[in-house]
């Protein structure tokens, strides 16, 4: 079956944030390995909360089925989600649909929305509804040889390499361009593929009156080997190299942790870099909005919503030119793109962010920009296209 409509093919982007109410309410299960209260929980999470949040709010009855962790009780209301949590990290994708067919085969859900951001789960397949809907964040491909022993990045590999057989057909939400694109090449049909991009908490974010009195270089997100923080520390120990003193701030936790902190101290800009671990959301936006530039130098994102977040403060990105990050990062306006890898290039483009004026004109650019981006919008758009869904003729 293909499924396309013009208004879905375009991205959430200038949408009003209004609320959608009108028909019935709806009964959704969504399938993620990870609520917002896991520990190891990312941006999948943050998406999956913020939107099914929304969508509970407005009265729609939705449940989450997800992996739960040692501290983590079995069932609980998040955000107004009933989340119901079974196995573990390495076990759900086993374990989901015997919980599934033991605990909630009453429910009658109208639709199964499928969060894919690690490996196919096949809820689509397993779960009973009357609508289907896949939502892609980004897949890993080669990237997670990266991050992960052989043996764990071959089976993600492995996985991945099932997407076309089991979800051709579906319909199927990708938060980027890039996403997209992924999964047509793995040979999913572009007209069953609609792009609604990720939103920000505008509310909770905004440029400060004040930067910091020292050029600043912020990077928040989770420490994962495969994010490639070392080369925004390898950029600033360059720049000390050629006379030029800036400070980091590296915001978040991770395992990458301890291995960051030794590359700071083997570069010998220890003395230079904080590292502040997790933050709560008003001390992000105050690193976010009073830094100098943000770095963001990922091989791949699904969408690069740091630098979002990072523009809605009024702070330019400087990142890698990969996937994802072209997206949310416009060269030249909003920030600067730099080949992957290339340090030279990264601590070039990190200077000429720093430039007063070019800090100042680029940044109120990037602050423009990410006025479209809502999670209203984002609400809106994929609650409409689950009413369309579930009222299509079987």
């Amino acid at each position: 079956m293909g499924f396309s409509t013009p208004s879905f093919g375009k991205s959430a982007e200038g949408r009003s944030g209004s609320t959608v109410t009108n028909g019935k309410r709806l009964r959704i299960l969504v399938v993620n390995w990870q609520d917002r209260r896991n520990p190891a929980a990312g941006g999948a999470e943050e998406h999956l909360h913020q939107v099914f949040g929304r969508l509970a709010r407005r009265g729609h009855r939705v449940t989450l089925l997800c992996s739960g962790w040692s501290a983590g009780c079995r069932t609980e209301d998040v955000d107004g989600i009933r989340v119901h949590r079974t196995g573990g990290r390495y076990t759900f994708n086993v374990a989901a649909p015997l919980y599934c067919g033991r605990h909630l085969s009453d429910e009658r859900f109208d639709v199964v929305v499928e969060d894919l951001n690690k490996v196919p789960m096949l809820a689509t397949r397993w779960a009973d509804a009357r609508a289907r809907l896949l939502i892609v964040h980004h897949l890993f491909g080669a990237t997670a040889f990266r991050e992960a022993n052989v043996a764990l990045a071959s089976a993600t590999w492995l996985f991945e390499r099932i997407i076309p057989a089991v979800y051709r057909g579906l319909p199927c939400v990708a938060v980027s361009r890039s996403t997209r694109d992924d999964l047509v090449q793995r040979g999913l049909d572009a007209s069953d593929i609609s792009v609604i991009h990720n939103g920000v908490a505008l509310d909770d974010l905004g440029p400060a009156t004040n930067r910091f009195l020292e050029p600043t270089v912020a990077y928040l997100g989770r420490l994962k080997k495969y994010k490639r923080v070392d080369l925004v520390l390898q950029a600033v120990a360059l720049l000390r190299e050629r006379g030029m003193e800036a400070k980091v701030i590296v915001a978040g936790k991770g395992d990458a942790r301890q291995t960051l902190e030794e590359t700071a101290r083997g570069l010998g800009i220890l003395d230079s870099v904080r590292f502040a671990g997790f933050v709560p959301d008003h001390e992000k936006r105050d690193i976010l909005a009073r830094s100098w530039v943000h770095a963001l130098t990922s091989p791949k994102e699904g969408w690069g919503i740091a630098s979002v977040e990072a523009s809605a403060c009024g702070t330019a990105t400087v990142a890698s030119d990969s996937p994802g990050l072209r997206e949310t990062v416009r060269h030249g306006e909003t920030g600067l793109l730099v080949p992957h890898g290339d340090v030279e290039a990264l601590a070039d483009a990190l200077a000429r962010a720093m430039e007063p004026a070019v800090r100042d004109r680029m940044g109120r650019a990037a602050l423009a920009m990410a006025a479209r981006f809502s999670w209203d919008g984002v609400a809106d758009a994929i609650e409409e296209m689950l009413r369309s869904l579930v009222d299509a003729p079987s």
